[in-house]
Parts: structure tokens; C-alpha cells; sequence
């Protein structure tokens, strides 16, 4: 198969790529803004490999994606399957324009590339969190006129609809993973965002307090729902199901690539605990019995953009998930506490590392 992707230097993508090159004879045409990056990135495959790896320049945010008028003729007319995976992920409600500017009209443009090369399917990589407020999470569109918790969710609700509109020119299929973390088996992570992100924002507030006696001998309240869940999937299971799709993903349905089993909060907050060896950080339901002091404002301020997610206890549907994986040595997703708390590990020790 001739395989186009955009998004495919990110963290997700770097796997995906290796997942539909090794041990098959596909060729993959890769959007990259910078070539640079994505000439270091096919360097970690064999020479057999990165002859079928070919690097296209372009950026989702210009129509056509901005390819230039030989990179069009060059795939037009031979892919048979675009996955669409470049995305922003933040959840800041003032980054609202900048947000539907990569992941709506970004979408948009990949959608017109798509249908103008003649591309025969259409694979977009959303997020589970299209949910938004409900407590279960469905393989359906959701309306994309009710409240959302942030532009973030908003902007990939209303571009799953954009994906829909195009089902009589191409096949289209849309898979929504949850929060996705390190690779199960190795724990090795690339990412600035979701989980990745509170964990750094707690490290570095142990680092500041930690600075001062006092500071060392307080404890810090942290408010957040105990019976909460956080449906944590690996990177590895996430695109080991997406390269399947190349092949056995049907027209018009919705994937949840989702935990079966989440973690409570108060678990996961218990491991992250002991990862930072931060003993003096507490969980808190109501704090509305008393005040919290400026420093434990400050923390919460810190992870306040996370709030929404530590709140939730959503259950997620993945019928069409299970069926697609049914005949493949995939297993369904059984992430054990163990692994949980490897991934965790792997990347505090990756920073101690850096810095």
C-alpha cells in the first residue's frame, strides 16, 4: 500500500511510521514542516526501510496542505490510505483561534488534499475526550452544539463532523484514543502534553518548596475527585491499532482506543506520589470547609487546565475496537499497575537525565 500521514513526527506518529514500514512492503509519503526532523527520524530505520520512506514538505495549515506543485504530482493518484494525526493539544481557553486553526481548518485542508490526490480512505486520529461532559463515551459522533470543557474538545468534535462530510468521496474512519502515555514494555515517552504535562507541573512545584525548610515540612493539598478515573492507553497499543486500520478498519465507524480498566485518581496521584518522592502532597475532595494556603493556590493553579480530567469517571465504549482487533495478535488493553507506575518511573528518570 502507498500510506500518506501528517502528524507523523510527533510522539504517536514516530511509532505509527515503524508500525507500517517493518515487516511489510508498504511505502509511507511523511508531511513534515521541518525536513530536518523528519531526515532524523528515517535515519533509525534500515536503509531497506527508509527507501520507502519518502519526506514531503508541507503544512496542514495552508490548503493543500501546502505541497508544492511536484510533491502533488508525485502522490497523486497512489494513496490508498491518508491517516491525519496532526493536531494541537492544549486545552487553554484563550488559545481558542489557534486551535481550530491547526485541528479544524488543519483537518480541513488534509481532507481537500485527500480527495484532490484521490486518496481511497481516510483515517483521523481524534481523542476520546470528544465526550465531553457526558459520563459515557460512545463510538458515535457527539453534537457539536453543546458545551464542551474546552476549545480543545470543541475543535476535534466539530472536525469529526467535517470527516463525515466527506464519506461519499472516500472511506472514512475516525479513532479517538484517550490519554495516551509511554510504550507498555519500555515506558520510553516523547511528550509535552496531557499526562506528561501534570506531572512536570507537580515536580516542579516539590522542586520550588523543596528549596525551603519550611516548605519541606508542610503538606500541600491537591483537589481532585477520589472516585475519578484517568483512562491512560500506551503509545504502542495506540499505534499498533492504527496500522491495523490500514487494512481492516471499515467505512464510516468510530474507534474508542480506550482503558477498559482505568486507574482512580487517588491511585494514580498515590504512584506519582512516590515517583517524585513527594510524601507531603495530599488529595482533597471539597475544599470549600476551609481555605487553602497561597502555595497550595498556586499548585492547583498550576494543574487547573487538568481539573476537568481529574474530576471525571467516564466509561468508554470500544465495541468496534474489539471487533476490529478480534482476528489480529492484538490483545485487548489490560494496563496493569505495574506498568502504570514503569511508565511513570521511565520518564522521571529521563529528566533526571536531561537535567
Amino acid at each position: 500500500m502507498n500510506i500518506f500521514l501528517t502528524g507523523s513526527t510527533g510522539f504517536l506518529g514516530g511509532k505509527l511510521i515503524k508500525n507500517l514500514v517493518s515487516n511489510s512492503s508498504h511505502s509511507v509519503y511523511v508531511l513534515v514542516r521541518n525536513v530536518e526532523k523528519g531526515e532524523r527520524i528515517k535515519s533509525t530505520f534500515t536503509p531497506e526501510e527508509q527507501g520507502r520512506i519518502h519526506l514531503i514538505k508541507g503544512d496542514i495549515t495552508l490548503p493543500s496542505c501546502g505541497l508544492s506543485s511536484k510533491d502533488l504530482l508525485t502522490v497523486m493518484n497512489k494513496v490508498d490510505t491518508f491517516y491525519h494525526l496532526a493536531a494541537l493539544v492544549k486545552f487553554d481557553l484563550d488559545l481558542r483561534e489557534e486551535l481550530f486553526a491547526v485541528n479544524y481548518e488543519g483537518t480541513k485542508h488534509a481532507l481537500e488534499l485527500a480527495t484532490e490526490i484521490g486518496a481511497k480512505a481516510f483515517h483521523y486520529v481524534s481523542t476520546a475526550y470528544t465526550v465531553g461532559k457526558r459520563t459515557r463515551g460512545v463510538e458515535e459522533l457527539y453534537d457539536p452544539d453543546v458545551a464542551y470543557n474546552n476549545p480543545y474538545e470543541e475543535s476535534k468534535v466539530k472536525s469529526e463532523h467535517l470527516v463525515f462530510s466527506y464519506a461519499d468521496k472516500m472511506d472514512v474512519s475516525i479513532f479517538r484514543p484517550s490519554i495516551i502515555v509511554g510504550d507498555s514494555k519500555t515506558g520510553e515517552a516523547d511528550s509535552e502534553f496531557t499526562l506528561y504535562g501534570f506531572m512536570r507541573a507537580l515536580d516542579l512545584f516539590k522542586r520550588k518548596v523543596n528549596r525551603r525548610q519550611a516548605g519541606q515540612e508542610m503538606t500541600y493539598r491537591l483537589v481532585a475527585n477520589k472516585e475519578g478515573t484517568s483512562n491512560l492507553v500506551p503509545v504502542d497499543y495506540v499505534a499498533d491499532i492504527l496500522a491495523l486500520a490500514a487494512t481492516e478498519a471499515e467505512r464510516n465507524h468510530i474507534y474508542n482506543i480506550t482503558n477498559p480498566y482505568p486507574p482512580k485518581n487517588i491511585d494514580l496521584l498515590n504512584m506519582l506520589k512516590q515517583a517524585l518522592q513527594f510524601d507531603n502532597l495530599s488529595v482533597v475532595e471539597d475544599a470549600s470547609n476551609y481555605e487553602l494556603n497561597p502555595a497550595e493556590e498556586k499548585l492547583n493553579c498550576m494543574v487547573d487546565v487538568f481539573n476537568d480530567y481529574l474530576a471525571g469517571a467516564i466509561q468508554f465504549e470500544d465495541t468496534n475496537t474489539q471487533k476490529l482487533i478480534k482476528h489480529s495478535p492484538l490483545e485487548h488493553l489490560n494496563m496493569s499497575e505495574v506498568t502504570v507506575k514503569m511508565i511513570m518511573n521511565a520518564y522521571f528518570e529521563t529528566q533526571l537525565v536531561k537535567g
